[in-house]
């Protein structure tokens, strides 16, 4: 079983050390695997193999911007994380997953990530945003043209609604903010026609368990990746899944689409969790809660994936 928390907007800080103190009890088999889902307050991240030089943004930025920077030991270069983004710390012991050949007890390294990968490539597959993997690289991108199709589908349907309103003899359509964002987008073929990162990947593993995790970009602000080299990949774009669909999204339904994908991808049941003293049955001394607004449907009740 795996256990679920929603924890709402946390700092950096305090996620690490929440992640640490987690991670010591999953080791002492005092708690089971447990995913935590939060957004963070803007930070920039940088792992074991970072660049400070991408890092392109002067620390006069940074501070106007109120992004915090931080070292840390994930694998991977240098990332961003903010509000609108589902960051997920999967703190799960490997030795409890199979190898997908059947032959090995211990779930490796690589298939954990191609794991996770799989996550969000479902996940945003269930939003209709086709996504992949690129060879070589680690994280999610976009399918080529993906963008275009979806422009194309969020113009048609504002065309749609225009054409019928003048029938019915009203005013022309007042077009939102995402559809005219949409509508500067299908003007530049180019921009359209390229793959974009959607979700980042960085993990640490110690002793067989794993922190660390994901970060699925869902209304990110993507001007905060200008700050740096996204992944110390230059040349490549970044994306989320609201500049894919031309709106904005509820993140509980997107939160509830990883939970299932993360149930059939470790082939485990999900229970949702509402507070870390329901899951430790004590504090660790980090208190928080889960706020009501950010409350899923059905909270701390199991769900099978």
């Amino acid at each position: 079983m795996i256990s679920i928390i929603q924890l709402g907007t946390v700092d950096y800080a305090t996620g690490l050390r929440l992640q640490q103190q987690l991670v010591a009890l999953r080791k002492e088999e005092k708690i089971g695997d447990v995913l935590l889902l939060l957004e963070h307050s803007p930070v920039i991240t940088l792992g074991r193999n970072a660049k400070a030089a991408n890092v392109i943004a002067t620390p006069e930025l940074l501070t106007q911007r109120g992004v915090e920077l931080f070292e840390c030991d994930r694998g991977g270069d240098v990332t961003f994380h903010g509000p609108g983004q589902i960051v997920g710390y999967p703190i799960f012991d490997l030795r409890g997953f199979a190898a997908p050949d059947g032959k090995r007890k211990t779930l490796g390294v690589i298939d954990f990530v191609r794991r996770l990968e799989e996550i969000m490539i479902r996940t945003c597959a269930d939003f209709a945003i086709p996504a992949k993997r690129i060879p070589g690289l680690t994280g999610v991108w976009t399918a080529a043209q993906s963008r275009n199709a979806h422009v194309e589908t969020a113009v048609s349907a504002v065309q749609r609604s225009e054409a019928s309103r003048r029938e019915r003899g009203g005013e022309g359509h007042d077009f939102s903010r995402a559809e005219k964002q949409g509508e500067r987008q299908s003007a530049s073929p180019a921009e359209v026609r390229s793959e974009a990162k959607i979700a980042a990947l960085g993990i640490h593993i110690s002793r067989f368990v794993t922190s660390h995790g994901f970060a699925l970009n869902v209304n990110t602000d993507l001007s905060f990746f200008d700050l740096i080299i996204p992944c110390g990949i230059a040349g490549r774009t970044v994306t989320s899944m609201q500049n894919e669909l031309g709106r904005s999204l509820d993140l509980n339904p997107v939160a509830e689409s990883i939970s299932r994908n993360v149930g059939r991808i470790f082939s485990s049941q999900i229970l949702w969790v509402d507070t870390l003293d329901a899951l430790l049955g004590r504090s660790v001394g980090v208190p928080l809660i889960l706020p009501a607004n950010l409350r899923l449907p059905g909270a701390g009740s199991a769900k099978v994936g």
